[in-house]
């Protein structure tokens, strides 16, 4: 029996990086997963390296920064399924979005209010649809559990990223308020909260740890983590091992922020 055996769970950002390895591992685990992500080829991949592992799981594409897309999210889910117990949002952005979308990443005075806008609703608004949505459910069930995956970054300040640091501590305290709000009711709040990780969100940067002295200033571990390693921290605060785990925040950082 898995740890996730006979459960429903939505992964968001199951395209890429921790949402796909949380998809994986979910399934693996014996959940039944619903992944969700904006681009359909990359659920596709995802979808085939769960059937790959034996586990179950259907796909959704969808654009989480509009509340309208995250309520069909959760509507598709209790169709297919019947319940949920378990919502883990992993989508957002990051350093690699000023690719896509100059001036996304940078210190107040170099963001727009439009670039502002943009990466809240991605990294901010995203996450409270989609515990907006799923709250009604868990409620009504009397359990369910959130995890919600910020970063470090929500609780130290950079020089640059001004606006995805804000979310990202959006999202911590917007799940510890969730704990506060509705513990007694049954539903548990968690948030991950990574380092440094190999994904695609970070792919320029990553040659930072060719260079030794680089590396060990970022994380005494001298390397960065795995999306593998953060999905194994949302499956511990998702799973009933962690049933006195509310409103947590579990950093994962290969010792990052120990030196602060």
């Amino acid at each position: 029996m898995g740890r996730m055996s006979g459960k429903v769970v939505i992964v968001t950002g199951a395209g890429s990086g921790v949402g796909e390895a949380a998809m994986v591992l979910f399934a693996r685990e014996g959940a039944q997963v619903l992944g969700v992500s904006r681009t359909q080829a990359n659920l596709e991949r995802t979808l085939g390296q769960v059937r790959d592992a034996g586990g179950q799981g259907s796909i959704l594409a969808a654009d989480l920064s509009k509340d309208a897309e995250c309520a069909r999210v959760v509507k598709a889910a209790l169709e297919r399924h019947g319940r949920i117990d378990c919502l883990v949002h992993a989508a957002g952005v990051g350093y690699s979005w000023a690719e896509k979308s100059p001036g996304t990443m940078d210190d107040v005075l170099n963001t727009t209010p439009a670039a502002w806008q943009e990466v809240i609703a991605i990294n901010l608004d995203a996450c409270f649809y989609m515990c907006r949505h799923v709250l009604p459910e868990f409620l009504r069930q009397g359990r369910g559990s959130i995890v919600n995956v910020s970063s470090i970054s929500g609780y130290q300040g950079l020089a640059g990223a001004h606006t995805y640091t804000a979310a990202k501590a959006g999202i911590i305290n917007l799940t510890r308020s969730l704990c506060v709000a509705y513990a007694a009711r049954g539903v548990r709040a968690n948030c991950v909260a990574p380092g440094f990780i190999d994904t695609p969100m970070v792919a320029s940067v990553l040659n930072l740890f060719d260079d030794p002295a680089m590396a060990d200033r970022i994380t005494p571990m001298r390397r960065p983590g795995t999306a593998m390693e953060m999905a194994y921290g949302c499956l511990y605060l998702a799973s009933d091992e962690s049933s006195y785990c509310n409103g947590t925040v579990l950093t994962i950082d290969g010792g990052t922020t120990a030196r602060q």
